[in-house]
């Protein structure tokens, strides 16, 4: 029989923009700064945790396996089982999901289940006509083949191609995610100014969780070689207006497209962590748990649609314990775009939707924005694609708490055409 799990304590990093260059921390510098001073409050050691699950999508050569290579940093041992998942933006919720499904069932007591990213050190690609040139060259052999070779070369092969770029394009329907957000604005009728509203209201609630103190326990201050502190999300615009939001054009589809660089999720560095327990650690070494993780769902759909994955994930997940929308005290549901979000809220409002698709008698009902991303969300502090999973499920734990709610729902759009949403109730 499956047994509770909870979710205990969790930290994360501030989410750091992206400047055009690469930042101060790569993806395992990042979960190492979180991850020491979670530890280090803890009640337990290292011998108490069983296994270590990192998300992380944009891995670096030189740290293959991130999940191990954190694990040992962070002084867990060289006998510590550790494993990366890579589910594009699904991959720190992931971790959380594996993490929980091995608490469940009884194989584990303690894991630690986090994410990290570092797009801004996202490697320069060649383009393949370079790479094929690079290899004539290389099985050349002697001068005059090295000359014949050479007469191949083309300027455009010292014009590298930034590998996020690719990767943001998915190869089954040629559409990067700012287009997939346009396809679901077109169709549920997202303008302009719902989308620049609802970043505008992003960026004003997360200004208020910092200013209010909301954020403290849950972010961990990061420190580069230099010795610089890094204490805040530094992405959030407190005076952001819709005069200001106005003026970018389109980013992917000009002139008439609604999405722009404004009213989507940056490009981050960050990382976070969530320690997840059975009810058994938690008596022995008397912990506190935030929440219960209650069950999870993952979602396939078409590519082209990819930002509705929300819906197919979280509504057969709140059929299954017989909630209805207005039973879910509070949503974490992650800020790809404005308009993909806004077309998630109207799909679920959308009769013929909920009956075509999602398979209900009727709609599934509106969200009040009062319980949707109360603190702001990726639009305002930064999408890091293998941590934001993990961030919005430690976030709405957190947050139900300060609230003194119930029950909420974590969920995001997952490049490829996936969804992925999470099941959580106040301890």
């Amino acid at each position: 029989m499956s047994r509770p799990v909870y979710l205990v304590d969790g930290a994360r990093t501030p989410f750091l923009k992206a400047r055009g260059k690469p930042g101060p921390f790569t993806p395992v510098d990042l979960a190492v700064q979180c991850g020491r001073p979670l530890l280090a409050r803890q009640p337990f050691g290292a011998d108490a945790i069983d296994l270590v699950i990192l998300g992380c999508v944009n891995v670096l050569q030189d740290e293959m396996n991130p999940a191990r290579v954190a694990a040992l940093r962070l002084g867990l041992g060289a006998g510590m089982v550790a494993f990366t998942t890579q589910i594009n933006c699904g991959s720190g919720m992931q971790s959380i999901d594996t993490a929980r499904r091995y608490v469940s069932d009884g194989s584990h007591e303690i894991i630690l289940a986090g994410g990290a990213e570092a797009l801004s050190h996202a490697p320069l690609v060649l383009r393949q006509s370079a790479v094929e040139w690079f290899g004539q060259m290389a099985q050349a052999k002697g001068p005059v083949a090295q000359a014949r070779a050479m007469t191949g070369l083309r300027p455009e092969f010292f014009k590298p191609i930034v590998g996020l770029e690719r990767g943001l394009t998915d190869p089954i329907t040629d559409l990067n995610m700012g287009q997939t957000a346009e396809v679901l604005a077109h169709r549920f009728r997202i303008d302009r100014k719902a989308a620049d509203t609802y970043a505008m209201q992003s960026h004003h609630r997360l200004a208020r969780a910092q200013d209010e103190g909301w954020l403290e326990d849950e972010v961990m201050p990061a420190f580069d070689a230099q010795g610089n502190a890094y204490d805040r999300d530094d992405g959030v615009r407190p005076d952001s207006d819709l005069e200001g939001l106005s003026k970018p054009g389109p980013a992917f589809e000009k002139p008439y497209g609604k999405v722009t660089a404004g009213n989507s999720s940056q490009i981050t560095d960050g990382a976070s962590w969530v320690i997840v327990a059975s009810e058994d650690a938690v008596e022995k070494h008397r912990l506190s748990p935030i929440a219960r993780l209650v069950d999870a769902e993952w979602a396939a759909l078409d590519p082209s649609i990819m930002g509705l994955g929300p819906l197919l994930a979280s509504t057969p997940l709140a059929r299954r314990h017989d909630l209805a929308i207005d039973d879910i005290d509070l949503w974490e549901l992650n800020e790809a775009f404005a308009a993909q979000v806004l077309s998630c809220v109207e799909a679920w409002a959308d009769d013929s939707f909920c009956r075509e698709v999602l398979g209900l008698d009727a709609a599934f009902g509106r969200i009040d924005r009062d319980r949707l991303n109360v603190d702001g969300g990726a639009i305002s502090l930064g999408h890091p694609v293998g941590t934001s999973g993990n961030r919005i499920v430690l976030h709405l734990a957190n947050a139900l708490r300060r609230q003194g709610k119930r029950r909420g729902i974590a969920t995001e759009c997952i490049g490829g055409g996936l969804g992925g949403a999470m099941l959580l109730e106040v301890a």
